[in-house]
């Protein structure tokens, strides 16, 4: 079996933005007088704002206007967290790794549930890397569905068995298990205890050979 391409999640994965989504919604959960705590955050990773918001109000009925003046809010607060951003927040390791598999020609691309999903690679300096990539704004079934690894692995021109995807959160490991994707989980957190390889440490330590070695089997 041959690995022509990696799809990488975003937050959590290419980039440590989990403190910035988690204090931005607590601004928000705040000024509302709604209780939210870093466990409830826990909930949010690897789903779409509306899904995040959806999760945060736990029933409570709002109309639409509200629904969209809390979201709006929320990434007004994020966007300015992200003016510190550069391409020191790259996650350890993550240069060395995309470079290793630039040189191979393993095709790259970047599958997340976020509307920022480019406004942060550009912060991070990583455009260049990523010639296909799917967020909220381009995909209208998000994680769990399958649908974002599907359009990724499409513009890359790959099959399905040949993509390698790295998560940080239950919702994308499923979607890309019921892609039909090799799944790596990022991070020591149980949401990703059922994908195929787990990187306890990120990609600090491991290389290419490795990954490959693990899903190129005769």
């Amino acid at each position: 079996m041959t690995i022509r391409a990696f799809i990488f999640d975003l937050d959590g994965v290419i980039t440590d933005t989990e403190e910035y989504h988690y204090q931005s919604w607590k601004r928000v959960a705040d000024e509302e007088g709604l209780p939210f705590n870093r466990k409830d955050n826990e909930a949010l990773r690897g789903v779409s704002r509306r899904e995040s918001l959806n999760r945060l109000l736990k029933g409570k009925p709002v109309t639409e206007a509200q629904a969209q003046d809390y979201m709006k809010r929320k990434n007004d607060y994020f966007m300015t967290y992200l003016n510190s951003f550069s391409s020191d927040n790259r996650a350890p390791g993550l240069t060395e790794f995309l470079d290793s598999a630039y040189d191979l020609r393993l095709r790259l691309g970047v599958a997340s549930a976020s509307r920022n999903v480019r406004i942060v690679l550009e912060r991070l300096q990583l455009t260049s890397y990523f010639p296909v990539v799917a967020d909220a704004l381009t995909i209208a079934n998000g994680k769990p569905a399958p649908d974002p690894f599907v359009w990724v692995a499409g513009g890359l021109q790959v099959r399905m068995h040949e993509v390698v995807v790295f998560e940080d959160a239950q919702a994308g490991v499923d979607a890309a298990r019921r892609a039909g994707c090799h799944t790596v989980g990022i991070g020591r957190s149980q949401q990703v205890e059922h994908a195929d390889l787990r990187l306890l440490d990120g990609f600090e330590g491991v290389t290419l050979a490795d990954i490959l070695a693990a899903f190129e089997k005769a």
